[in-house]
């Protein structure tokens, strides 16, 4: 039970004794650094309903408390602010509590609990992933995870954009320039070797424009009747058509493609428990229109084209069906949402993980779901997230000057590498320990660089500076967890009983009063979707640590029951660190 759930009925009845009156509400904050207590109860609204100096209330008040509630030691009042210090017994039960708790601060879905469809990642297959793509992998992933944490059921899963024009145009490429390569015989991943075709498409693309251009057509002309663009769109059409050879190869490019996204994946951490095909789904959708128009909640214009009127929303007219009577990609999201409550019934609620600059798209989705009357339209959330951008600015796929994310994971290793062979402190390891070691420090100094920024905001990436071993980072907090393993390891006796300690330093009780607000940091990121509050808990739980490890002796100390209590409560420091790192998928190293 949190302090305020505690105080909260002994204050009311405080007010009642000492007043005779009832309050509607009490407002509690966090005790300022420079006075002495633990939570603080804020007088002036009592004042409408209680006529008295705000001085002598919070006298009243505070000595009631003292002399009717355990947990509280001793109180002081500043202008109109009752300071509450707890006691340290109530500290010391609630770390005994805890200690123990391999689950503290995650919660079990209760079994019949409505699931959450989370979504993230959705690439297109004519390329590999960017550094794009880790942001939005790494934001859905964690979302995902803390919402299970917070005591939901919850789906991983992603729609693969798998056709249309830009995947044609990588086909075609691969026709013209390819020479029959493969991943085997090039030694490339797949979505590597088929994202070399896209760019070279793109340069034939131009060369030909250019051509165009000197025999004296205009750009706006050039563009449009270029010959490889115009094969792309015959392509493309083959491919609506079911053309055999057309589909062959599209399987086999995107199987290659596939192939690639599994080992980045895998390299990242990130999974999913489905997946969904845009070259299945793209005609999903254009049966609910026919019932949209029933209800009168769609209209059909003169040309056949079906729309719908959302300007008394704020918003526009938006088409849903156009007039030769093929589906737009509203349609599509449309079908595929209720597909996917279809496919797993539990489903009462979904997140799309989505740029924002898609913003605009999922308030028309959401609001065409709720007309249409599905009760689980009201729990969809669009996680918009701003852009990545680099000091070298930004990045275009079809040029080739994208970030590759297996090429900046492998760079996050190689900085991660350079820093600690600076700092000298890895001459035990053998060469397998230290690649691996890498690789955790890297990976997770990329994913906690960009997990602590509110997903909103635009992120400028800096590698170096992500991967500094001091300040808010990821290695930071890595270093701190290796720390307290190398205390557990040394601590030669045997910790696991309670400590028979029954007072506290203030550096042991403000150590606990952190460890204490974690169960609601998973819940308030789980309600606001934001990965960032669990990054910045964490490294204000590890700066708490850090000034209690400068403060007081902890293996060196005599007392053996402090010692003890001590070795303890670093160990649930340590739990609360890979707990909390897990659900931002990043992994700590025992030994750093």
């Amino acid at each position: 039970m949190s302090l305020q759930q505690i105080l909260t009925p002994s204050i009311h009845k405080a007010v009642q004794t000492l007043f005779d009156v009832s309050l509607d509400k009490i407002e509690f904050q966090a005790t300022r650094k420079e006075f002495e207590g633990d939570i603080t109860l804020v007088i002036f609204p009592l004042l409408k309903v209680i006529k008295s100096n705000p001085v002598e209330l919070g006298n009243k008040i505070g000595t009631y408390l003292v002399e009717n509630v355990a947990e509280v030691a001793r109180f002081n009042v500043v202008s109109g602010f009752l300071n509450i210090v707890i006691a340290d017994a109530y500290y010391l039960n609630f770390f005994n509590g805890i200690k123990d708790d391999t689950c503290y601060g995650f919660v079990t879905p209760s079994p019949d609990a409505k699931a959450v469809m989370v979504e993230y990642s959705s690439p297109n297959t004519n390329k590999p992933l960017h550094l794009g793509h880790v942001r939005n992998n790494l934001l859905g992933y964690s979302v995902a995870e803390i919402i299970k944490a917070s005591g939901k059921k919850v789906y991983k899963t992603q729609i693969i954009n798998d056709r249309g024009i830009h995947i044609c145009k990588s086909m075609l490429a691969w026709q013209k320039f390819g020479n029959g390569a493969t991943p085997e015989s090039t030694g490339l991943k797949g979505d590597k070797l088929v994202g070399n075709y896209y760019v070279a498409f793109d340069k034939a693309y131009k060369e030909e424009i250019n051509q165009l251009m000197a025999e004296g057509k205009t750009e706006e002309e050039a563009k449009k009747q270029a010959p490889i663009l115009l094969e792309a769109q015959e392509m493309l059409l083959k491919w609506e058509s079911g053309d055999k050879e057309v589909i062959a190869l599209w399987k086999v490019m995107n199987q290659w493609v596939y192939n690639g996204f599994a080992t980045t994946y895998k390299n990242m951490g990130v999974d999913f428990d489905s997946y969904y095909y845009e070259s299945n789904t793209y005609l999903l959708g254009k049966d609910v229109v026919q019932v949209g128009l029933d209800k009168g909640i769609f209209e059909r214009d003169p040309d056949g084209s079906v729309w719908i009127d959302l300007t008394d929303e704020g918003l526009d007219r938006k088409i849903v069906l156009r007039s030769d009577g093929t589906a737009v990609y509203m349609t599509q999201d449309i079908g595929t949402a209720i597909q996917r409550v279809k496919d797993m019934p539990d489903v009462g609620g979904m997140v799309y993980t989505v740029g924002n600059e898609q913003d605009y798209h999922f308030k028309v989705l959401f609001l065409i779901l709720k007309k249409l009357g599905f009760d689980w339209a009201s729990s969809l959330y669009h996680l918009s997230y701003g852009m990545v951008d680099l000091p070298s600015g930004k990045m275009k796929s079809r040029e080739g000057t994208v970030v590759d994310a297996d090429d900046l994971m492998h760079e996050m290793a190689a900085t991660a590498q350079k820093i600690a062979e600076d700092l000298g402190k890895l001459d035990e390891y053998s060469a397998e320990e230290k690649a691996a070691l890498y690789s955790t420090i890297g990976l997770g100094a990329l994913k906690y660089y960009i997990l602590k920024v509110d997903p909103k905001k635009r992120i400028l990436f800096n590698p170096e500076e992500s991967v500094d071993f001091a300040g808010n980072t990821g290695p930071f907090i890595q270093y701190t967890y290796a720390r307290i393993q190398s205390i557990i390891r040394k601590a030669a006796f045997d910790f696991s009983a309670p400590s028979a300690l029954n007072e506290l330093n203030e550096k042991e009780k403000e150590l606990i009063k952190q460890l204490e607000l974690f169960p609601e940091v998973i819940q308030n990121g789980a309600q606001y979707h934001s990965p960032a509050l669990i990054a910045n808990y964490t490294y204000e739980l590890v700066r708490e640590y850090n000034s209690f490890y400068q403060a007081v002796s902890i293996l060196g100390e005599e007392d053996q029951q402090k010692k003890i209590f001590r070795v303890q409560l670093s160990k649930k420091v340590a739990d609360t660190i890979a707990a909390a790192f897990s659900l931002l998928g990043i992994n700590v190293p025992e030994r750093m």
